[in-house]
């Protein structure tokens, strides 16, 4: 069995990674990573990865990254994904939103949480002070 997380090099993708781990390691379970476009191959991608793995003390989490298909877009491949048998639950980063935002204007991830197959966690990001 295994947690699908959703990378996306932002605040919001981050913010997901350590609470995929920390499921992850409750389930006993590993983790397969379907990052946005090319972001896989970012810099940044290892160290928050490996910051996501600390914070959630699960380094024996077993951690793979799936290569996207090109013709389909980030939300489709994690639908995708959803529909595999040994999958048991996808975790996305989500931004905050007005109650108006809402209503206004649509999200990849909002399709994500209405056609997956599977449980999906959608995880935002730590409020930040406004001073």
């Amino acid at each position: 069995m295994s947690v699908v997380l959703s990378y996306v090099s932002s605040v919001e993708g981050r913010g997901a990674l350590s609470f995929g781990f920390a499921e992850a390691r409750m389930r006993g379970t590993d983790i397969l990573v379907i990052a946005e476009d090319d972001s896989a191959v970012a810099p940044e991608f290892e160290l928050d990865l490996a910051a996501a793995r600390q914070a959630a003390s699960a380094a024996e989490v077993v951690v793979k990254v799936e290569p996207n298909d090109p013709d389909l877009s980030h939300a489709d491949n994690l639908i995708d994904a959803s529909y595999r048998d040994d999958v048991e639950l996808i975790v996305i980063g989500i931004r905050r939103r007005s109650p108006v935002g809402k209503l206004l204007t649509g999200s990849a991830m909002q399709r994500v949480l209405l056609d997956a197959q599977c449980p999906v966690t959608a995880v935002k990001p730590p409020v930040r002070s406004a001073v």
